[in-house]
């Protein structure tokens, strides 16, 4: 470059103006391509620097003001801790207000497991960062309806909120959504125990645009709430999660296979009132050909019907859990391959089903070649060994569980 140089007499941090060089930025793919650009000089790294859109750290309020006049474009800023290392107080107030005045282009922040902020941090985020569009703040338990309420009321652009484990939320907080937050998409109440149909009901008045709905162990929910999200949602609704949920049950399921033609991701684990008669029709409904993952592991009343059901109906399912479903036999996968075409299952959690044996697994792997992931814990008749045995040819990559030693994969959860 020296030799260019001195032959044009032309250094080339004359020759380009900020916009080009931001231009020649914007073409780089890789992070480390863009941090190698902000070593040629300080004219560059500056560059580098306002042009970042992500920022992930850990840091004080000294050190934030500093990024933030370092990254004043910033777009996304994730100061979550640990749930394994996490320090007290870390994120504080304090630190809620320097980002709420310094980093004016925000539009999403994560502050998963922030044990040191309050209600009082987030008027601040609300006040002054008003474009905000997502906001995790899972696991942070000195939030309250006051503080949530706040951003629900000044960040009227907000597709995305989590709340897992925010203990104190209830319905004021969905109200406060549904009054402010037309263009909701996802929403995580997992663990938020005081939520109940009612705050259900009046949340899908408002936000009719829901993909995501998390709310595992929201054991005040029944029926009631969910079917009017399932009706209001009905073209949006992707994924819907209702682990534990013990009082929903068929009225739900029926109510989905009715309305909800996209649905992708079902989890209701631990809804034992949950029967073959409505999975059989969410199996034959629109939404067979969108459902890609299923959890319905303790749903003590599911048989045989509704597996060959699902089986030959819902041809895309990509994971299934059946757990602890003690009347599902051999019989649940007879009859795969009358259509002819392969079943794409490539995770199937089977642990605790007693009368599973090694024929039935025979009968999924002669209908499935693309399984990845096979947990059959706990099954008695289906060993290693059996398998072994039987000759049974599973998958090249395809990791088989026998004896808890393999770590799950990130699915259905």
């Amino acid at each position: 470059m020296a030799g260019v140089e001195e032959a044009s007499g032309v250094c080339i941090n004359e020759a380009l103006t900020d916009d080009e060089l931001r231009a020649v930025l914007a073409k780089l793919q890789s992070d480390k391509d863009k941090e190698v650009f902000g070593l040629v000089c300080k004219r560059w790294l500056h560059l580098q620097s306002t042009e970042r859109k992500k920022l992930c750290a850990r840091a004080g309020p000294l050190m934030l003001r500093k990024m933030a006049a370092r990254f004043s474009r910033l777009v996304e800023l994730d100061l979550s801790q640990s749930v394994s290392r996490s320090f007290y107080p870390g994120v504080t107030d304090s630190d809620l207000k320097v980002i709420a005045d310094g980093f004016g282009c925000l539009r999403v922040l994560g502050l998963q497991h922030c044990r040191g902020i309050t209600d009082a941090g987030l008027m601040a985020i609300g006040r002054n960062l008003s474009h905000l569009q997502s906001l995790d703040v899972s696991y942070c338990r000195k939030l309250t309806d006051k503080g949530l309420s706040a951003i629900a009321e000044s960040c009227c652009d907000l597709r995305s909120l989590h709340l897992a484990g925010c203990r104190s939320v209830n319905d004021k907080v969905l109200e406060a959504l549904s009054k402010n937050c037309h263009n909701l998409e996802e929403l995580g109440l997992q663990g938020c125990t005081y939520i109940t149909d009612s705050g259900l009901t009046f949340l899908v008045k408002g936000c009719q645009r829901m993909k995501f709905l998390d709310i595992n162990k929201c054991s005040n929910i029944s029926d009631i709430g969910v079917c009017s999200v399932s009706m209001a949602c009905s073209c949006s609704l992707k994924t819907l999660k209702l682990l534990d949920c013990y009082k929903v049950g068929d009225e739900l399921v029926l109510s989905l296979a009715q309305f909800c033609k996209n649905l992708e991701t079902l989890i209701i684990g631990g809804c034992r009132d949950i029967s073959d008669e409505s999975i059989k029709s969410l199996a034959i409904a629109a939404c067979s050909h969108s459902l890609k993952n299923l959890r319905m592991d303790w749903c003590l009343n599911i048989s045989d019907l509704s597996l060959n059901c699902i089986f030959c109906n819902c041809r895309n399912l990509e994971a299934l859990d059946i757990g602890c479903c003690e009347e599902v036999t051999d019989a649940a996968f007879q009859g795969l391959n009358k259509g002819g075409s392969k079943l794409g299952l490539k995770v199937l959690k089977a642990s605790n089903c007693p009368k599973i044996t090694v024929a039935g697994i025979g009968m999924l792997l002669d209908s499935c070649n693309s399984l990845e992931y096979l947990d059959v814990r706990s099954c008695p008749h289906v060993t290693k060994a059996g398998c072994d045995q039987a000759g049974l040819q599973f998958p090249e990559y395809c990791k088989v569980n026998f004896l808890r030693s393999l770590s799950e994969p990130d699915v259905l959860v």
